[in-house]
């Protein structure tokens, strides 16, 4: 039996304009768009409709496994339901659940996260419980000594359907600032001394394990048509080298520098939607705001907000002077490009039918509806 939907009286963002009329969405695909509304159709009064959002990198998955320091919550399927609602929520009907791979401390919880990540993200399928459609961005980090033990079981997962190569070891990319470090990682009250010790056993670990483990990574995935991210890039060398390796991906480049050598080499650049909506770095590092206004910005990720991914779009459009079109683009249609998706991303006859109902309250953009697949899921 064939399922209509007429939504009318709506401001339709599509990608190149603002249209005031109606969507029709048939069998989960959208059928028209057109200017005008129509009478026997559900009325929209007014608000935006908008592509459903595509997250490329969010943690936020991590945060329902382990919700404390210490603490792994007993059942992972209500966390990959309690995220999923989240994402949702925020208007996001497609997301790339970030997981790390490797964090250095021993017996670390986030060891145990991808696996239990995967499976919690496979039964809830099963059982069609999930709202928005997910996958798994595996964060990689090279460094880390049991990185590849923790990777190498999950390479062929067709769950996993993105990778990224980080290094966060102290005095380099993200934490080039060793004051905003101390500030993140909660070691404030260490001496001089316990201070130096930490970083002379990050730096060991990353010179005998981080160049090694890179190779490997690539090396495994070779032969998987899977997209590649970089991560913190803040130099042209390392923008360099990611080329080199096949990486098309800049994510969260630390500086401009990195920024522009990525824009010439041709790849997407993705920075945080939390540092568009804060009008900042919270590690003290490159303005999302400012490379915007230089051009220097492809996409956004909600990294560890799923809330800031829609409020961004809109402050590019507020307070850096984007038209509409264009900023929903950096959180839909410019990811699905950048992560190779083709079916969505745009309000657009023949995609699918991922749509958002908006109303900005405020500088606040409220989500009002949320449909995926032409379902009602909020």
């Amino acid at each position: 039996m064939t399922k209509e939907t007429v939504l009318t009286n709506a401001r339709i963002v599509t990608r190149d304009e603002v249209i005031h009329g109606s969507v029709k969405v048939v069998d989960g695909r959208i059928a028209e768009v057109d200017s005008g509304n129509v009478h026997v159709a559900e009325d929209l009064d007014g608000d935006y409709i908008v592509p459903g959002l595509i997250e490329m990198h969010t943690d936020n998955l991590e945060k329902h496994i382990v919700p404390r320091p210490g603490v792994m919550w007993p059942t992972p399927l209500s966390s990959i339901l309690a995220h999923d609602m989240q994402i949702i929520g925020a208007g996001i009907t497609t997301v790339f659940d970030a997981i790390s791979v490797g964090e250095f401390q021993e017996n670390s919880m986030r060891r145990h996260i991808l696996g239990l990540a995967i499976e919690s993200i496979r039964q809830a399928q099963r059982h069609d419980l999930l709202r928005a459609h997910h996958c798994v961005h595996m964060r990689c980090e090279l460094a880390d000594p049991a990185m590849v033990e923790i990777f190498s079981p999950f390479t062929h997962d067709p769950l996993v359907q993105l990778v990224s190569l980080m290094d966060h070891t102290p005095g380099q990319r993200q934490w080039r600032d060793l004051s905003q470090m101390r500030t993140f990682q909660q070691k404030e009250k260490w001496s001089e001394k316990e201070l130096q010790s930490f970083i002379d056993e990050r730096l060991a670990k990353q010179q005998k394990f981080a160049s090694k483990h890179r190779q490997e990574v690539l090396q495994r995935l070779n032969g998987r048509t899977i997209p590649l991210a970089s991560h913190d890039d803040t130099t042209a060398e390392h923008i360099d080298e990611a080329v080199g390796d096949g990486i098309r991906i800049a994510e969260f480049p630390t500086t401009t520098e990195a920024a522009k050598a990525a824009r010439d080499r041709g790849m997407a650049i993705i920075m945080g939607a939390p540092n568009v909506v804060r009008g900042g770095s919270h590690s003290g590092n490159v303005s999302a705001l400012d490379l915007a206004e230089d051009g220097l910005l492809d996409g956004l990720s909600s990294d560890y907000a799923p809330k800031s991914l829609m409020h961004a779009a809109f402050v590019l459009h507020d307070k850096v002077g984007l038209g509409l079109p264009q900023a929903i683009a950096k959180v839909s249609a410019n990811v699905a490009d950048a992560v190779g998706i083709d079916d969505r991303g745009e309000v657009k006859q023949g995609k699918q039918a991922d749509l958002v109902r908006v109303r900005p309250v405020g500088e606040v953009p409220v989500v009002r509806r949320v449909w995926r697949d032409g379902q009602q899921t909020i």
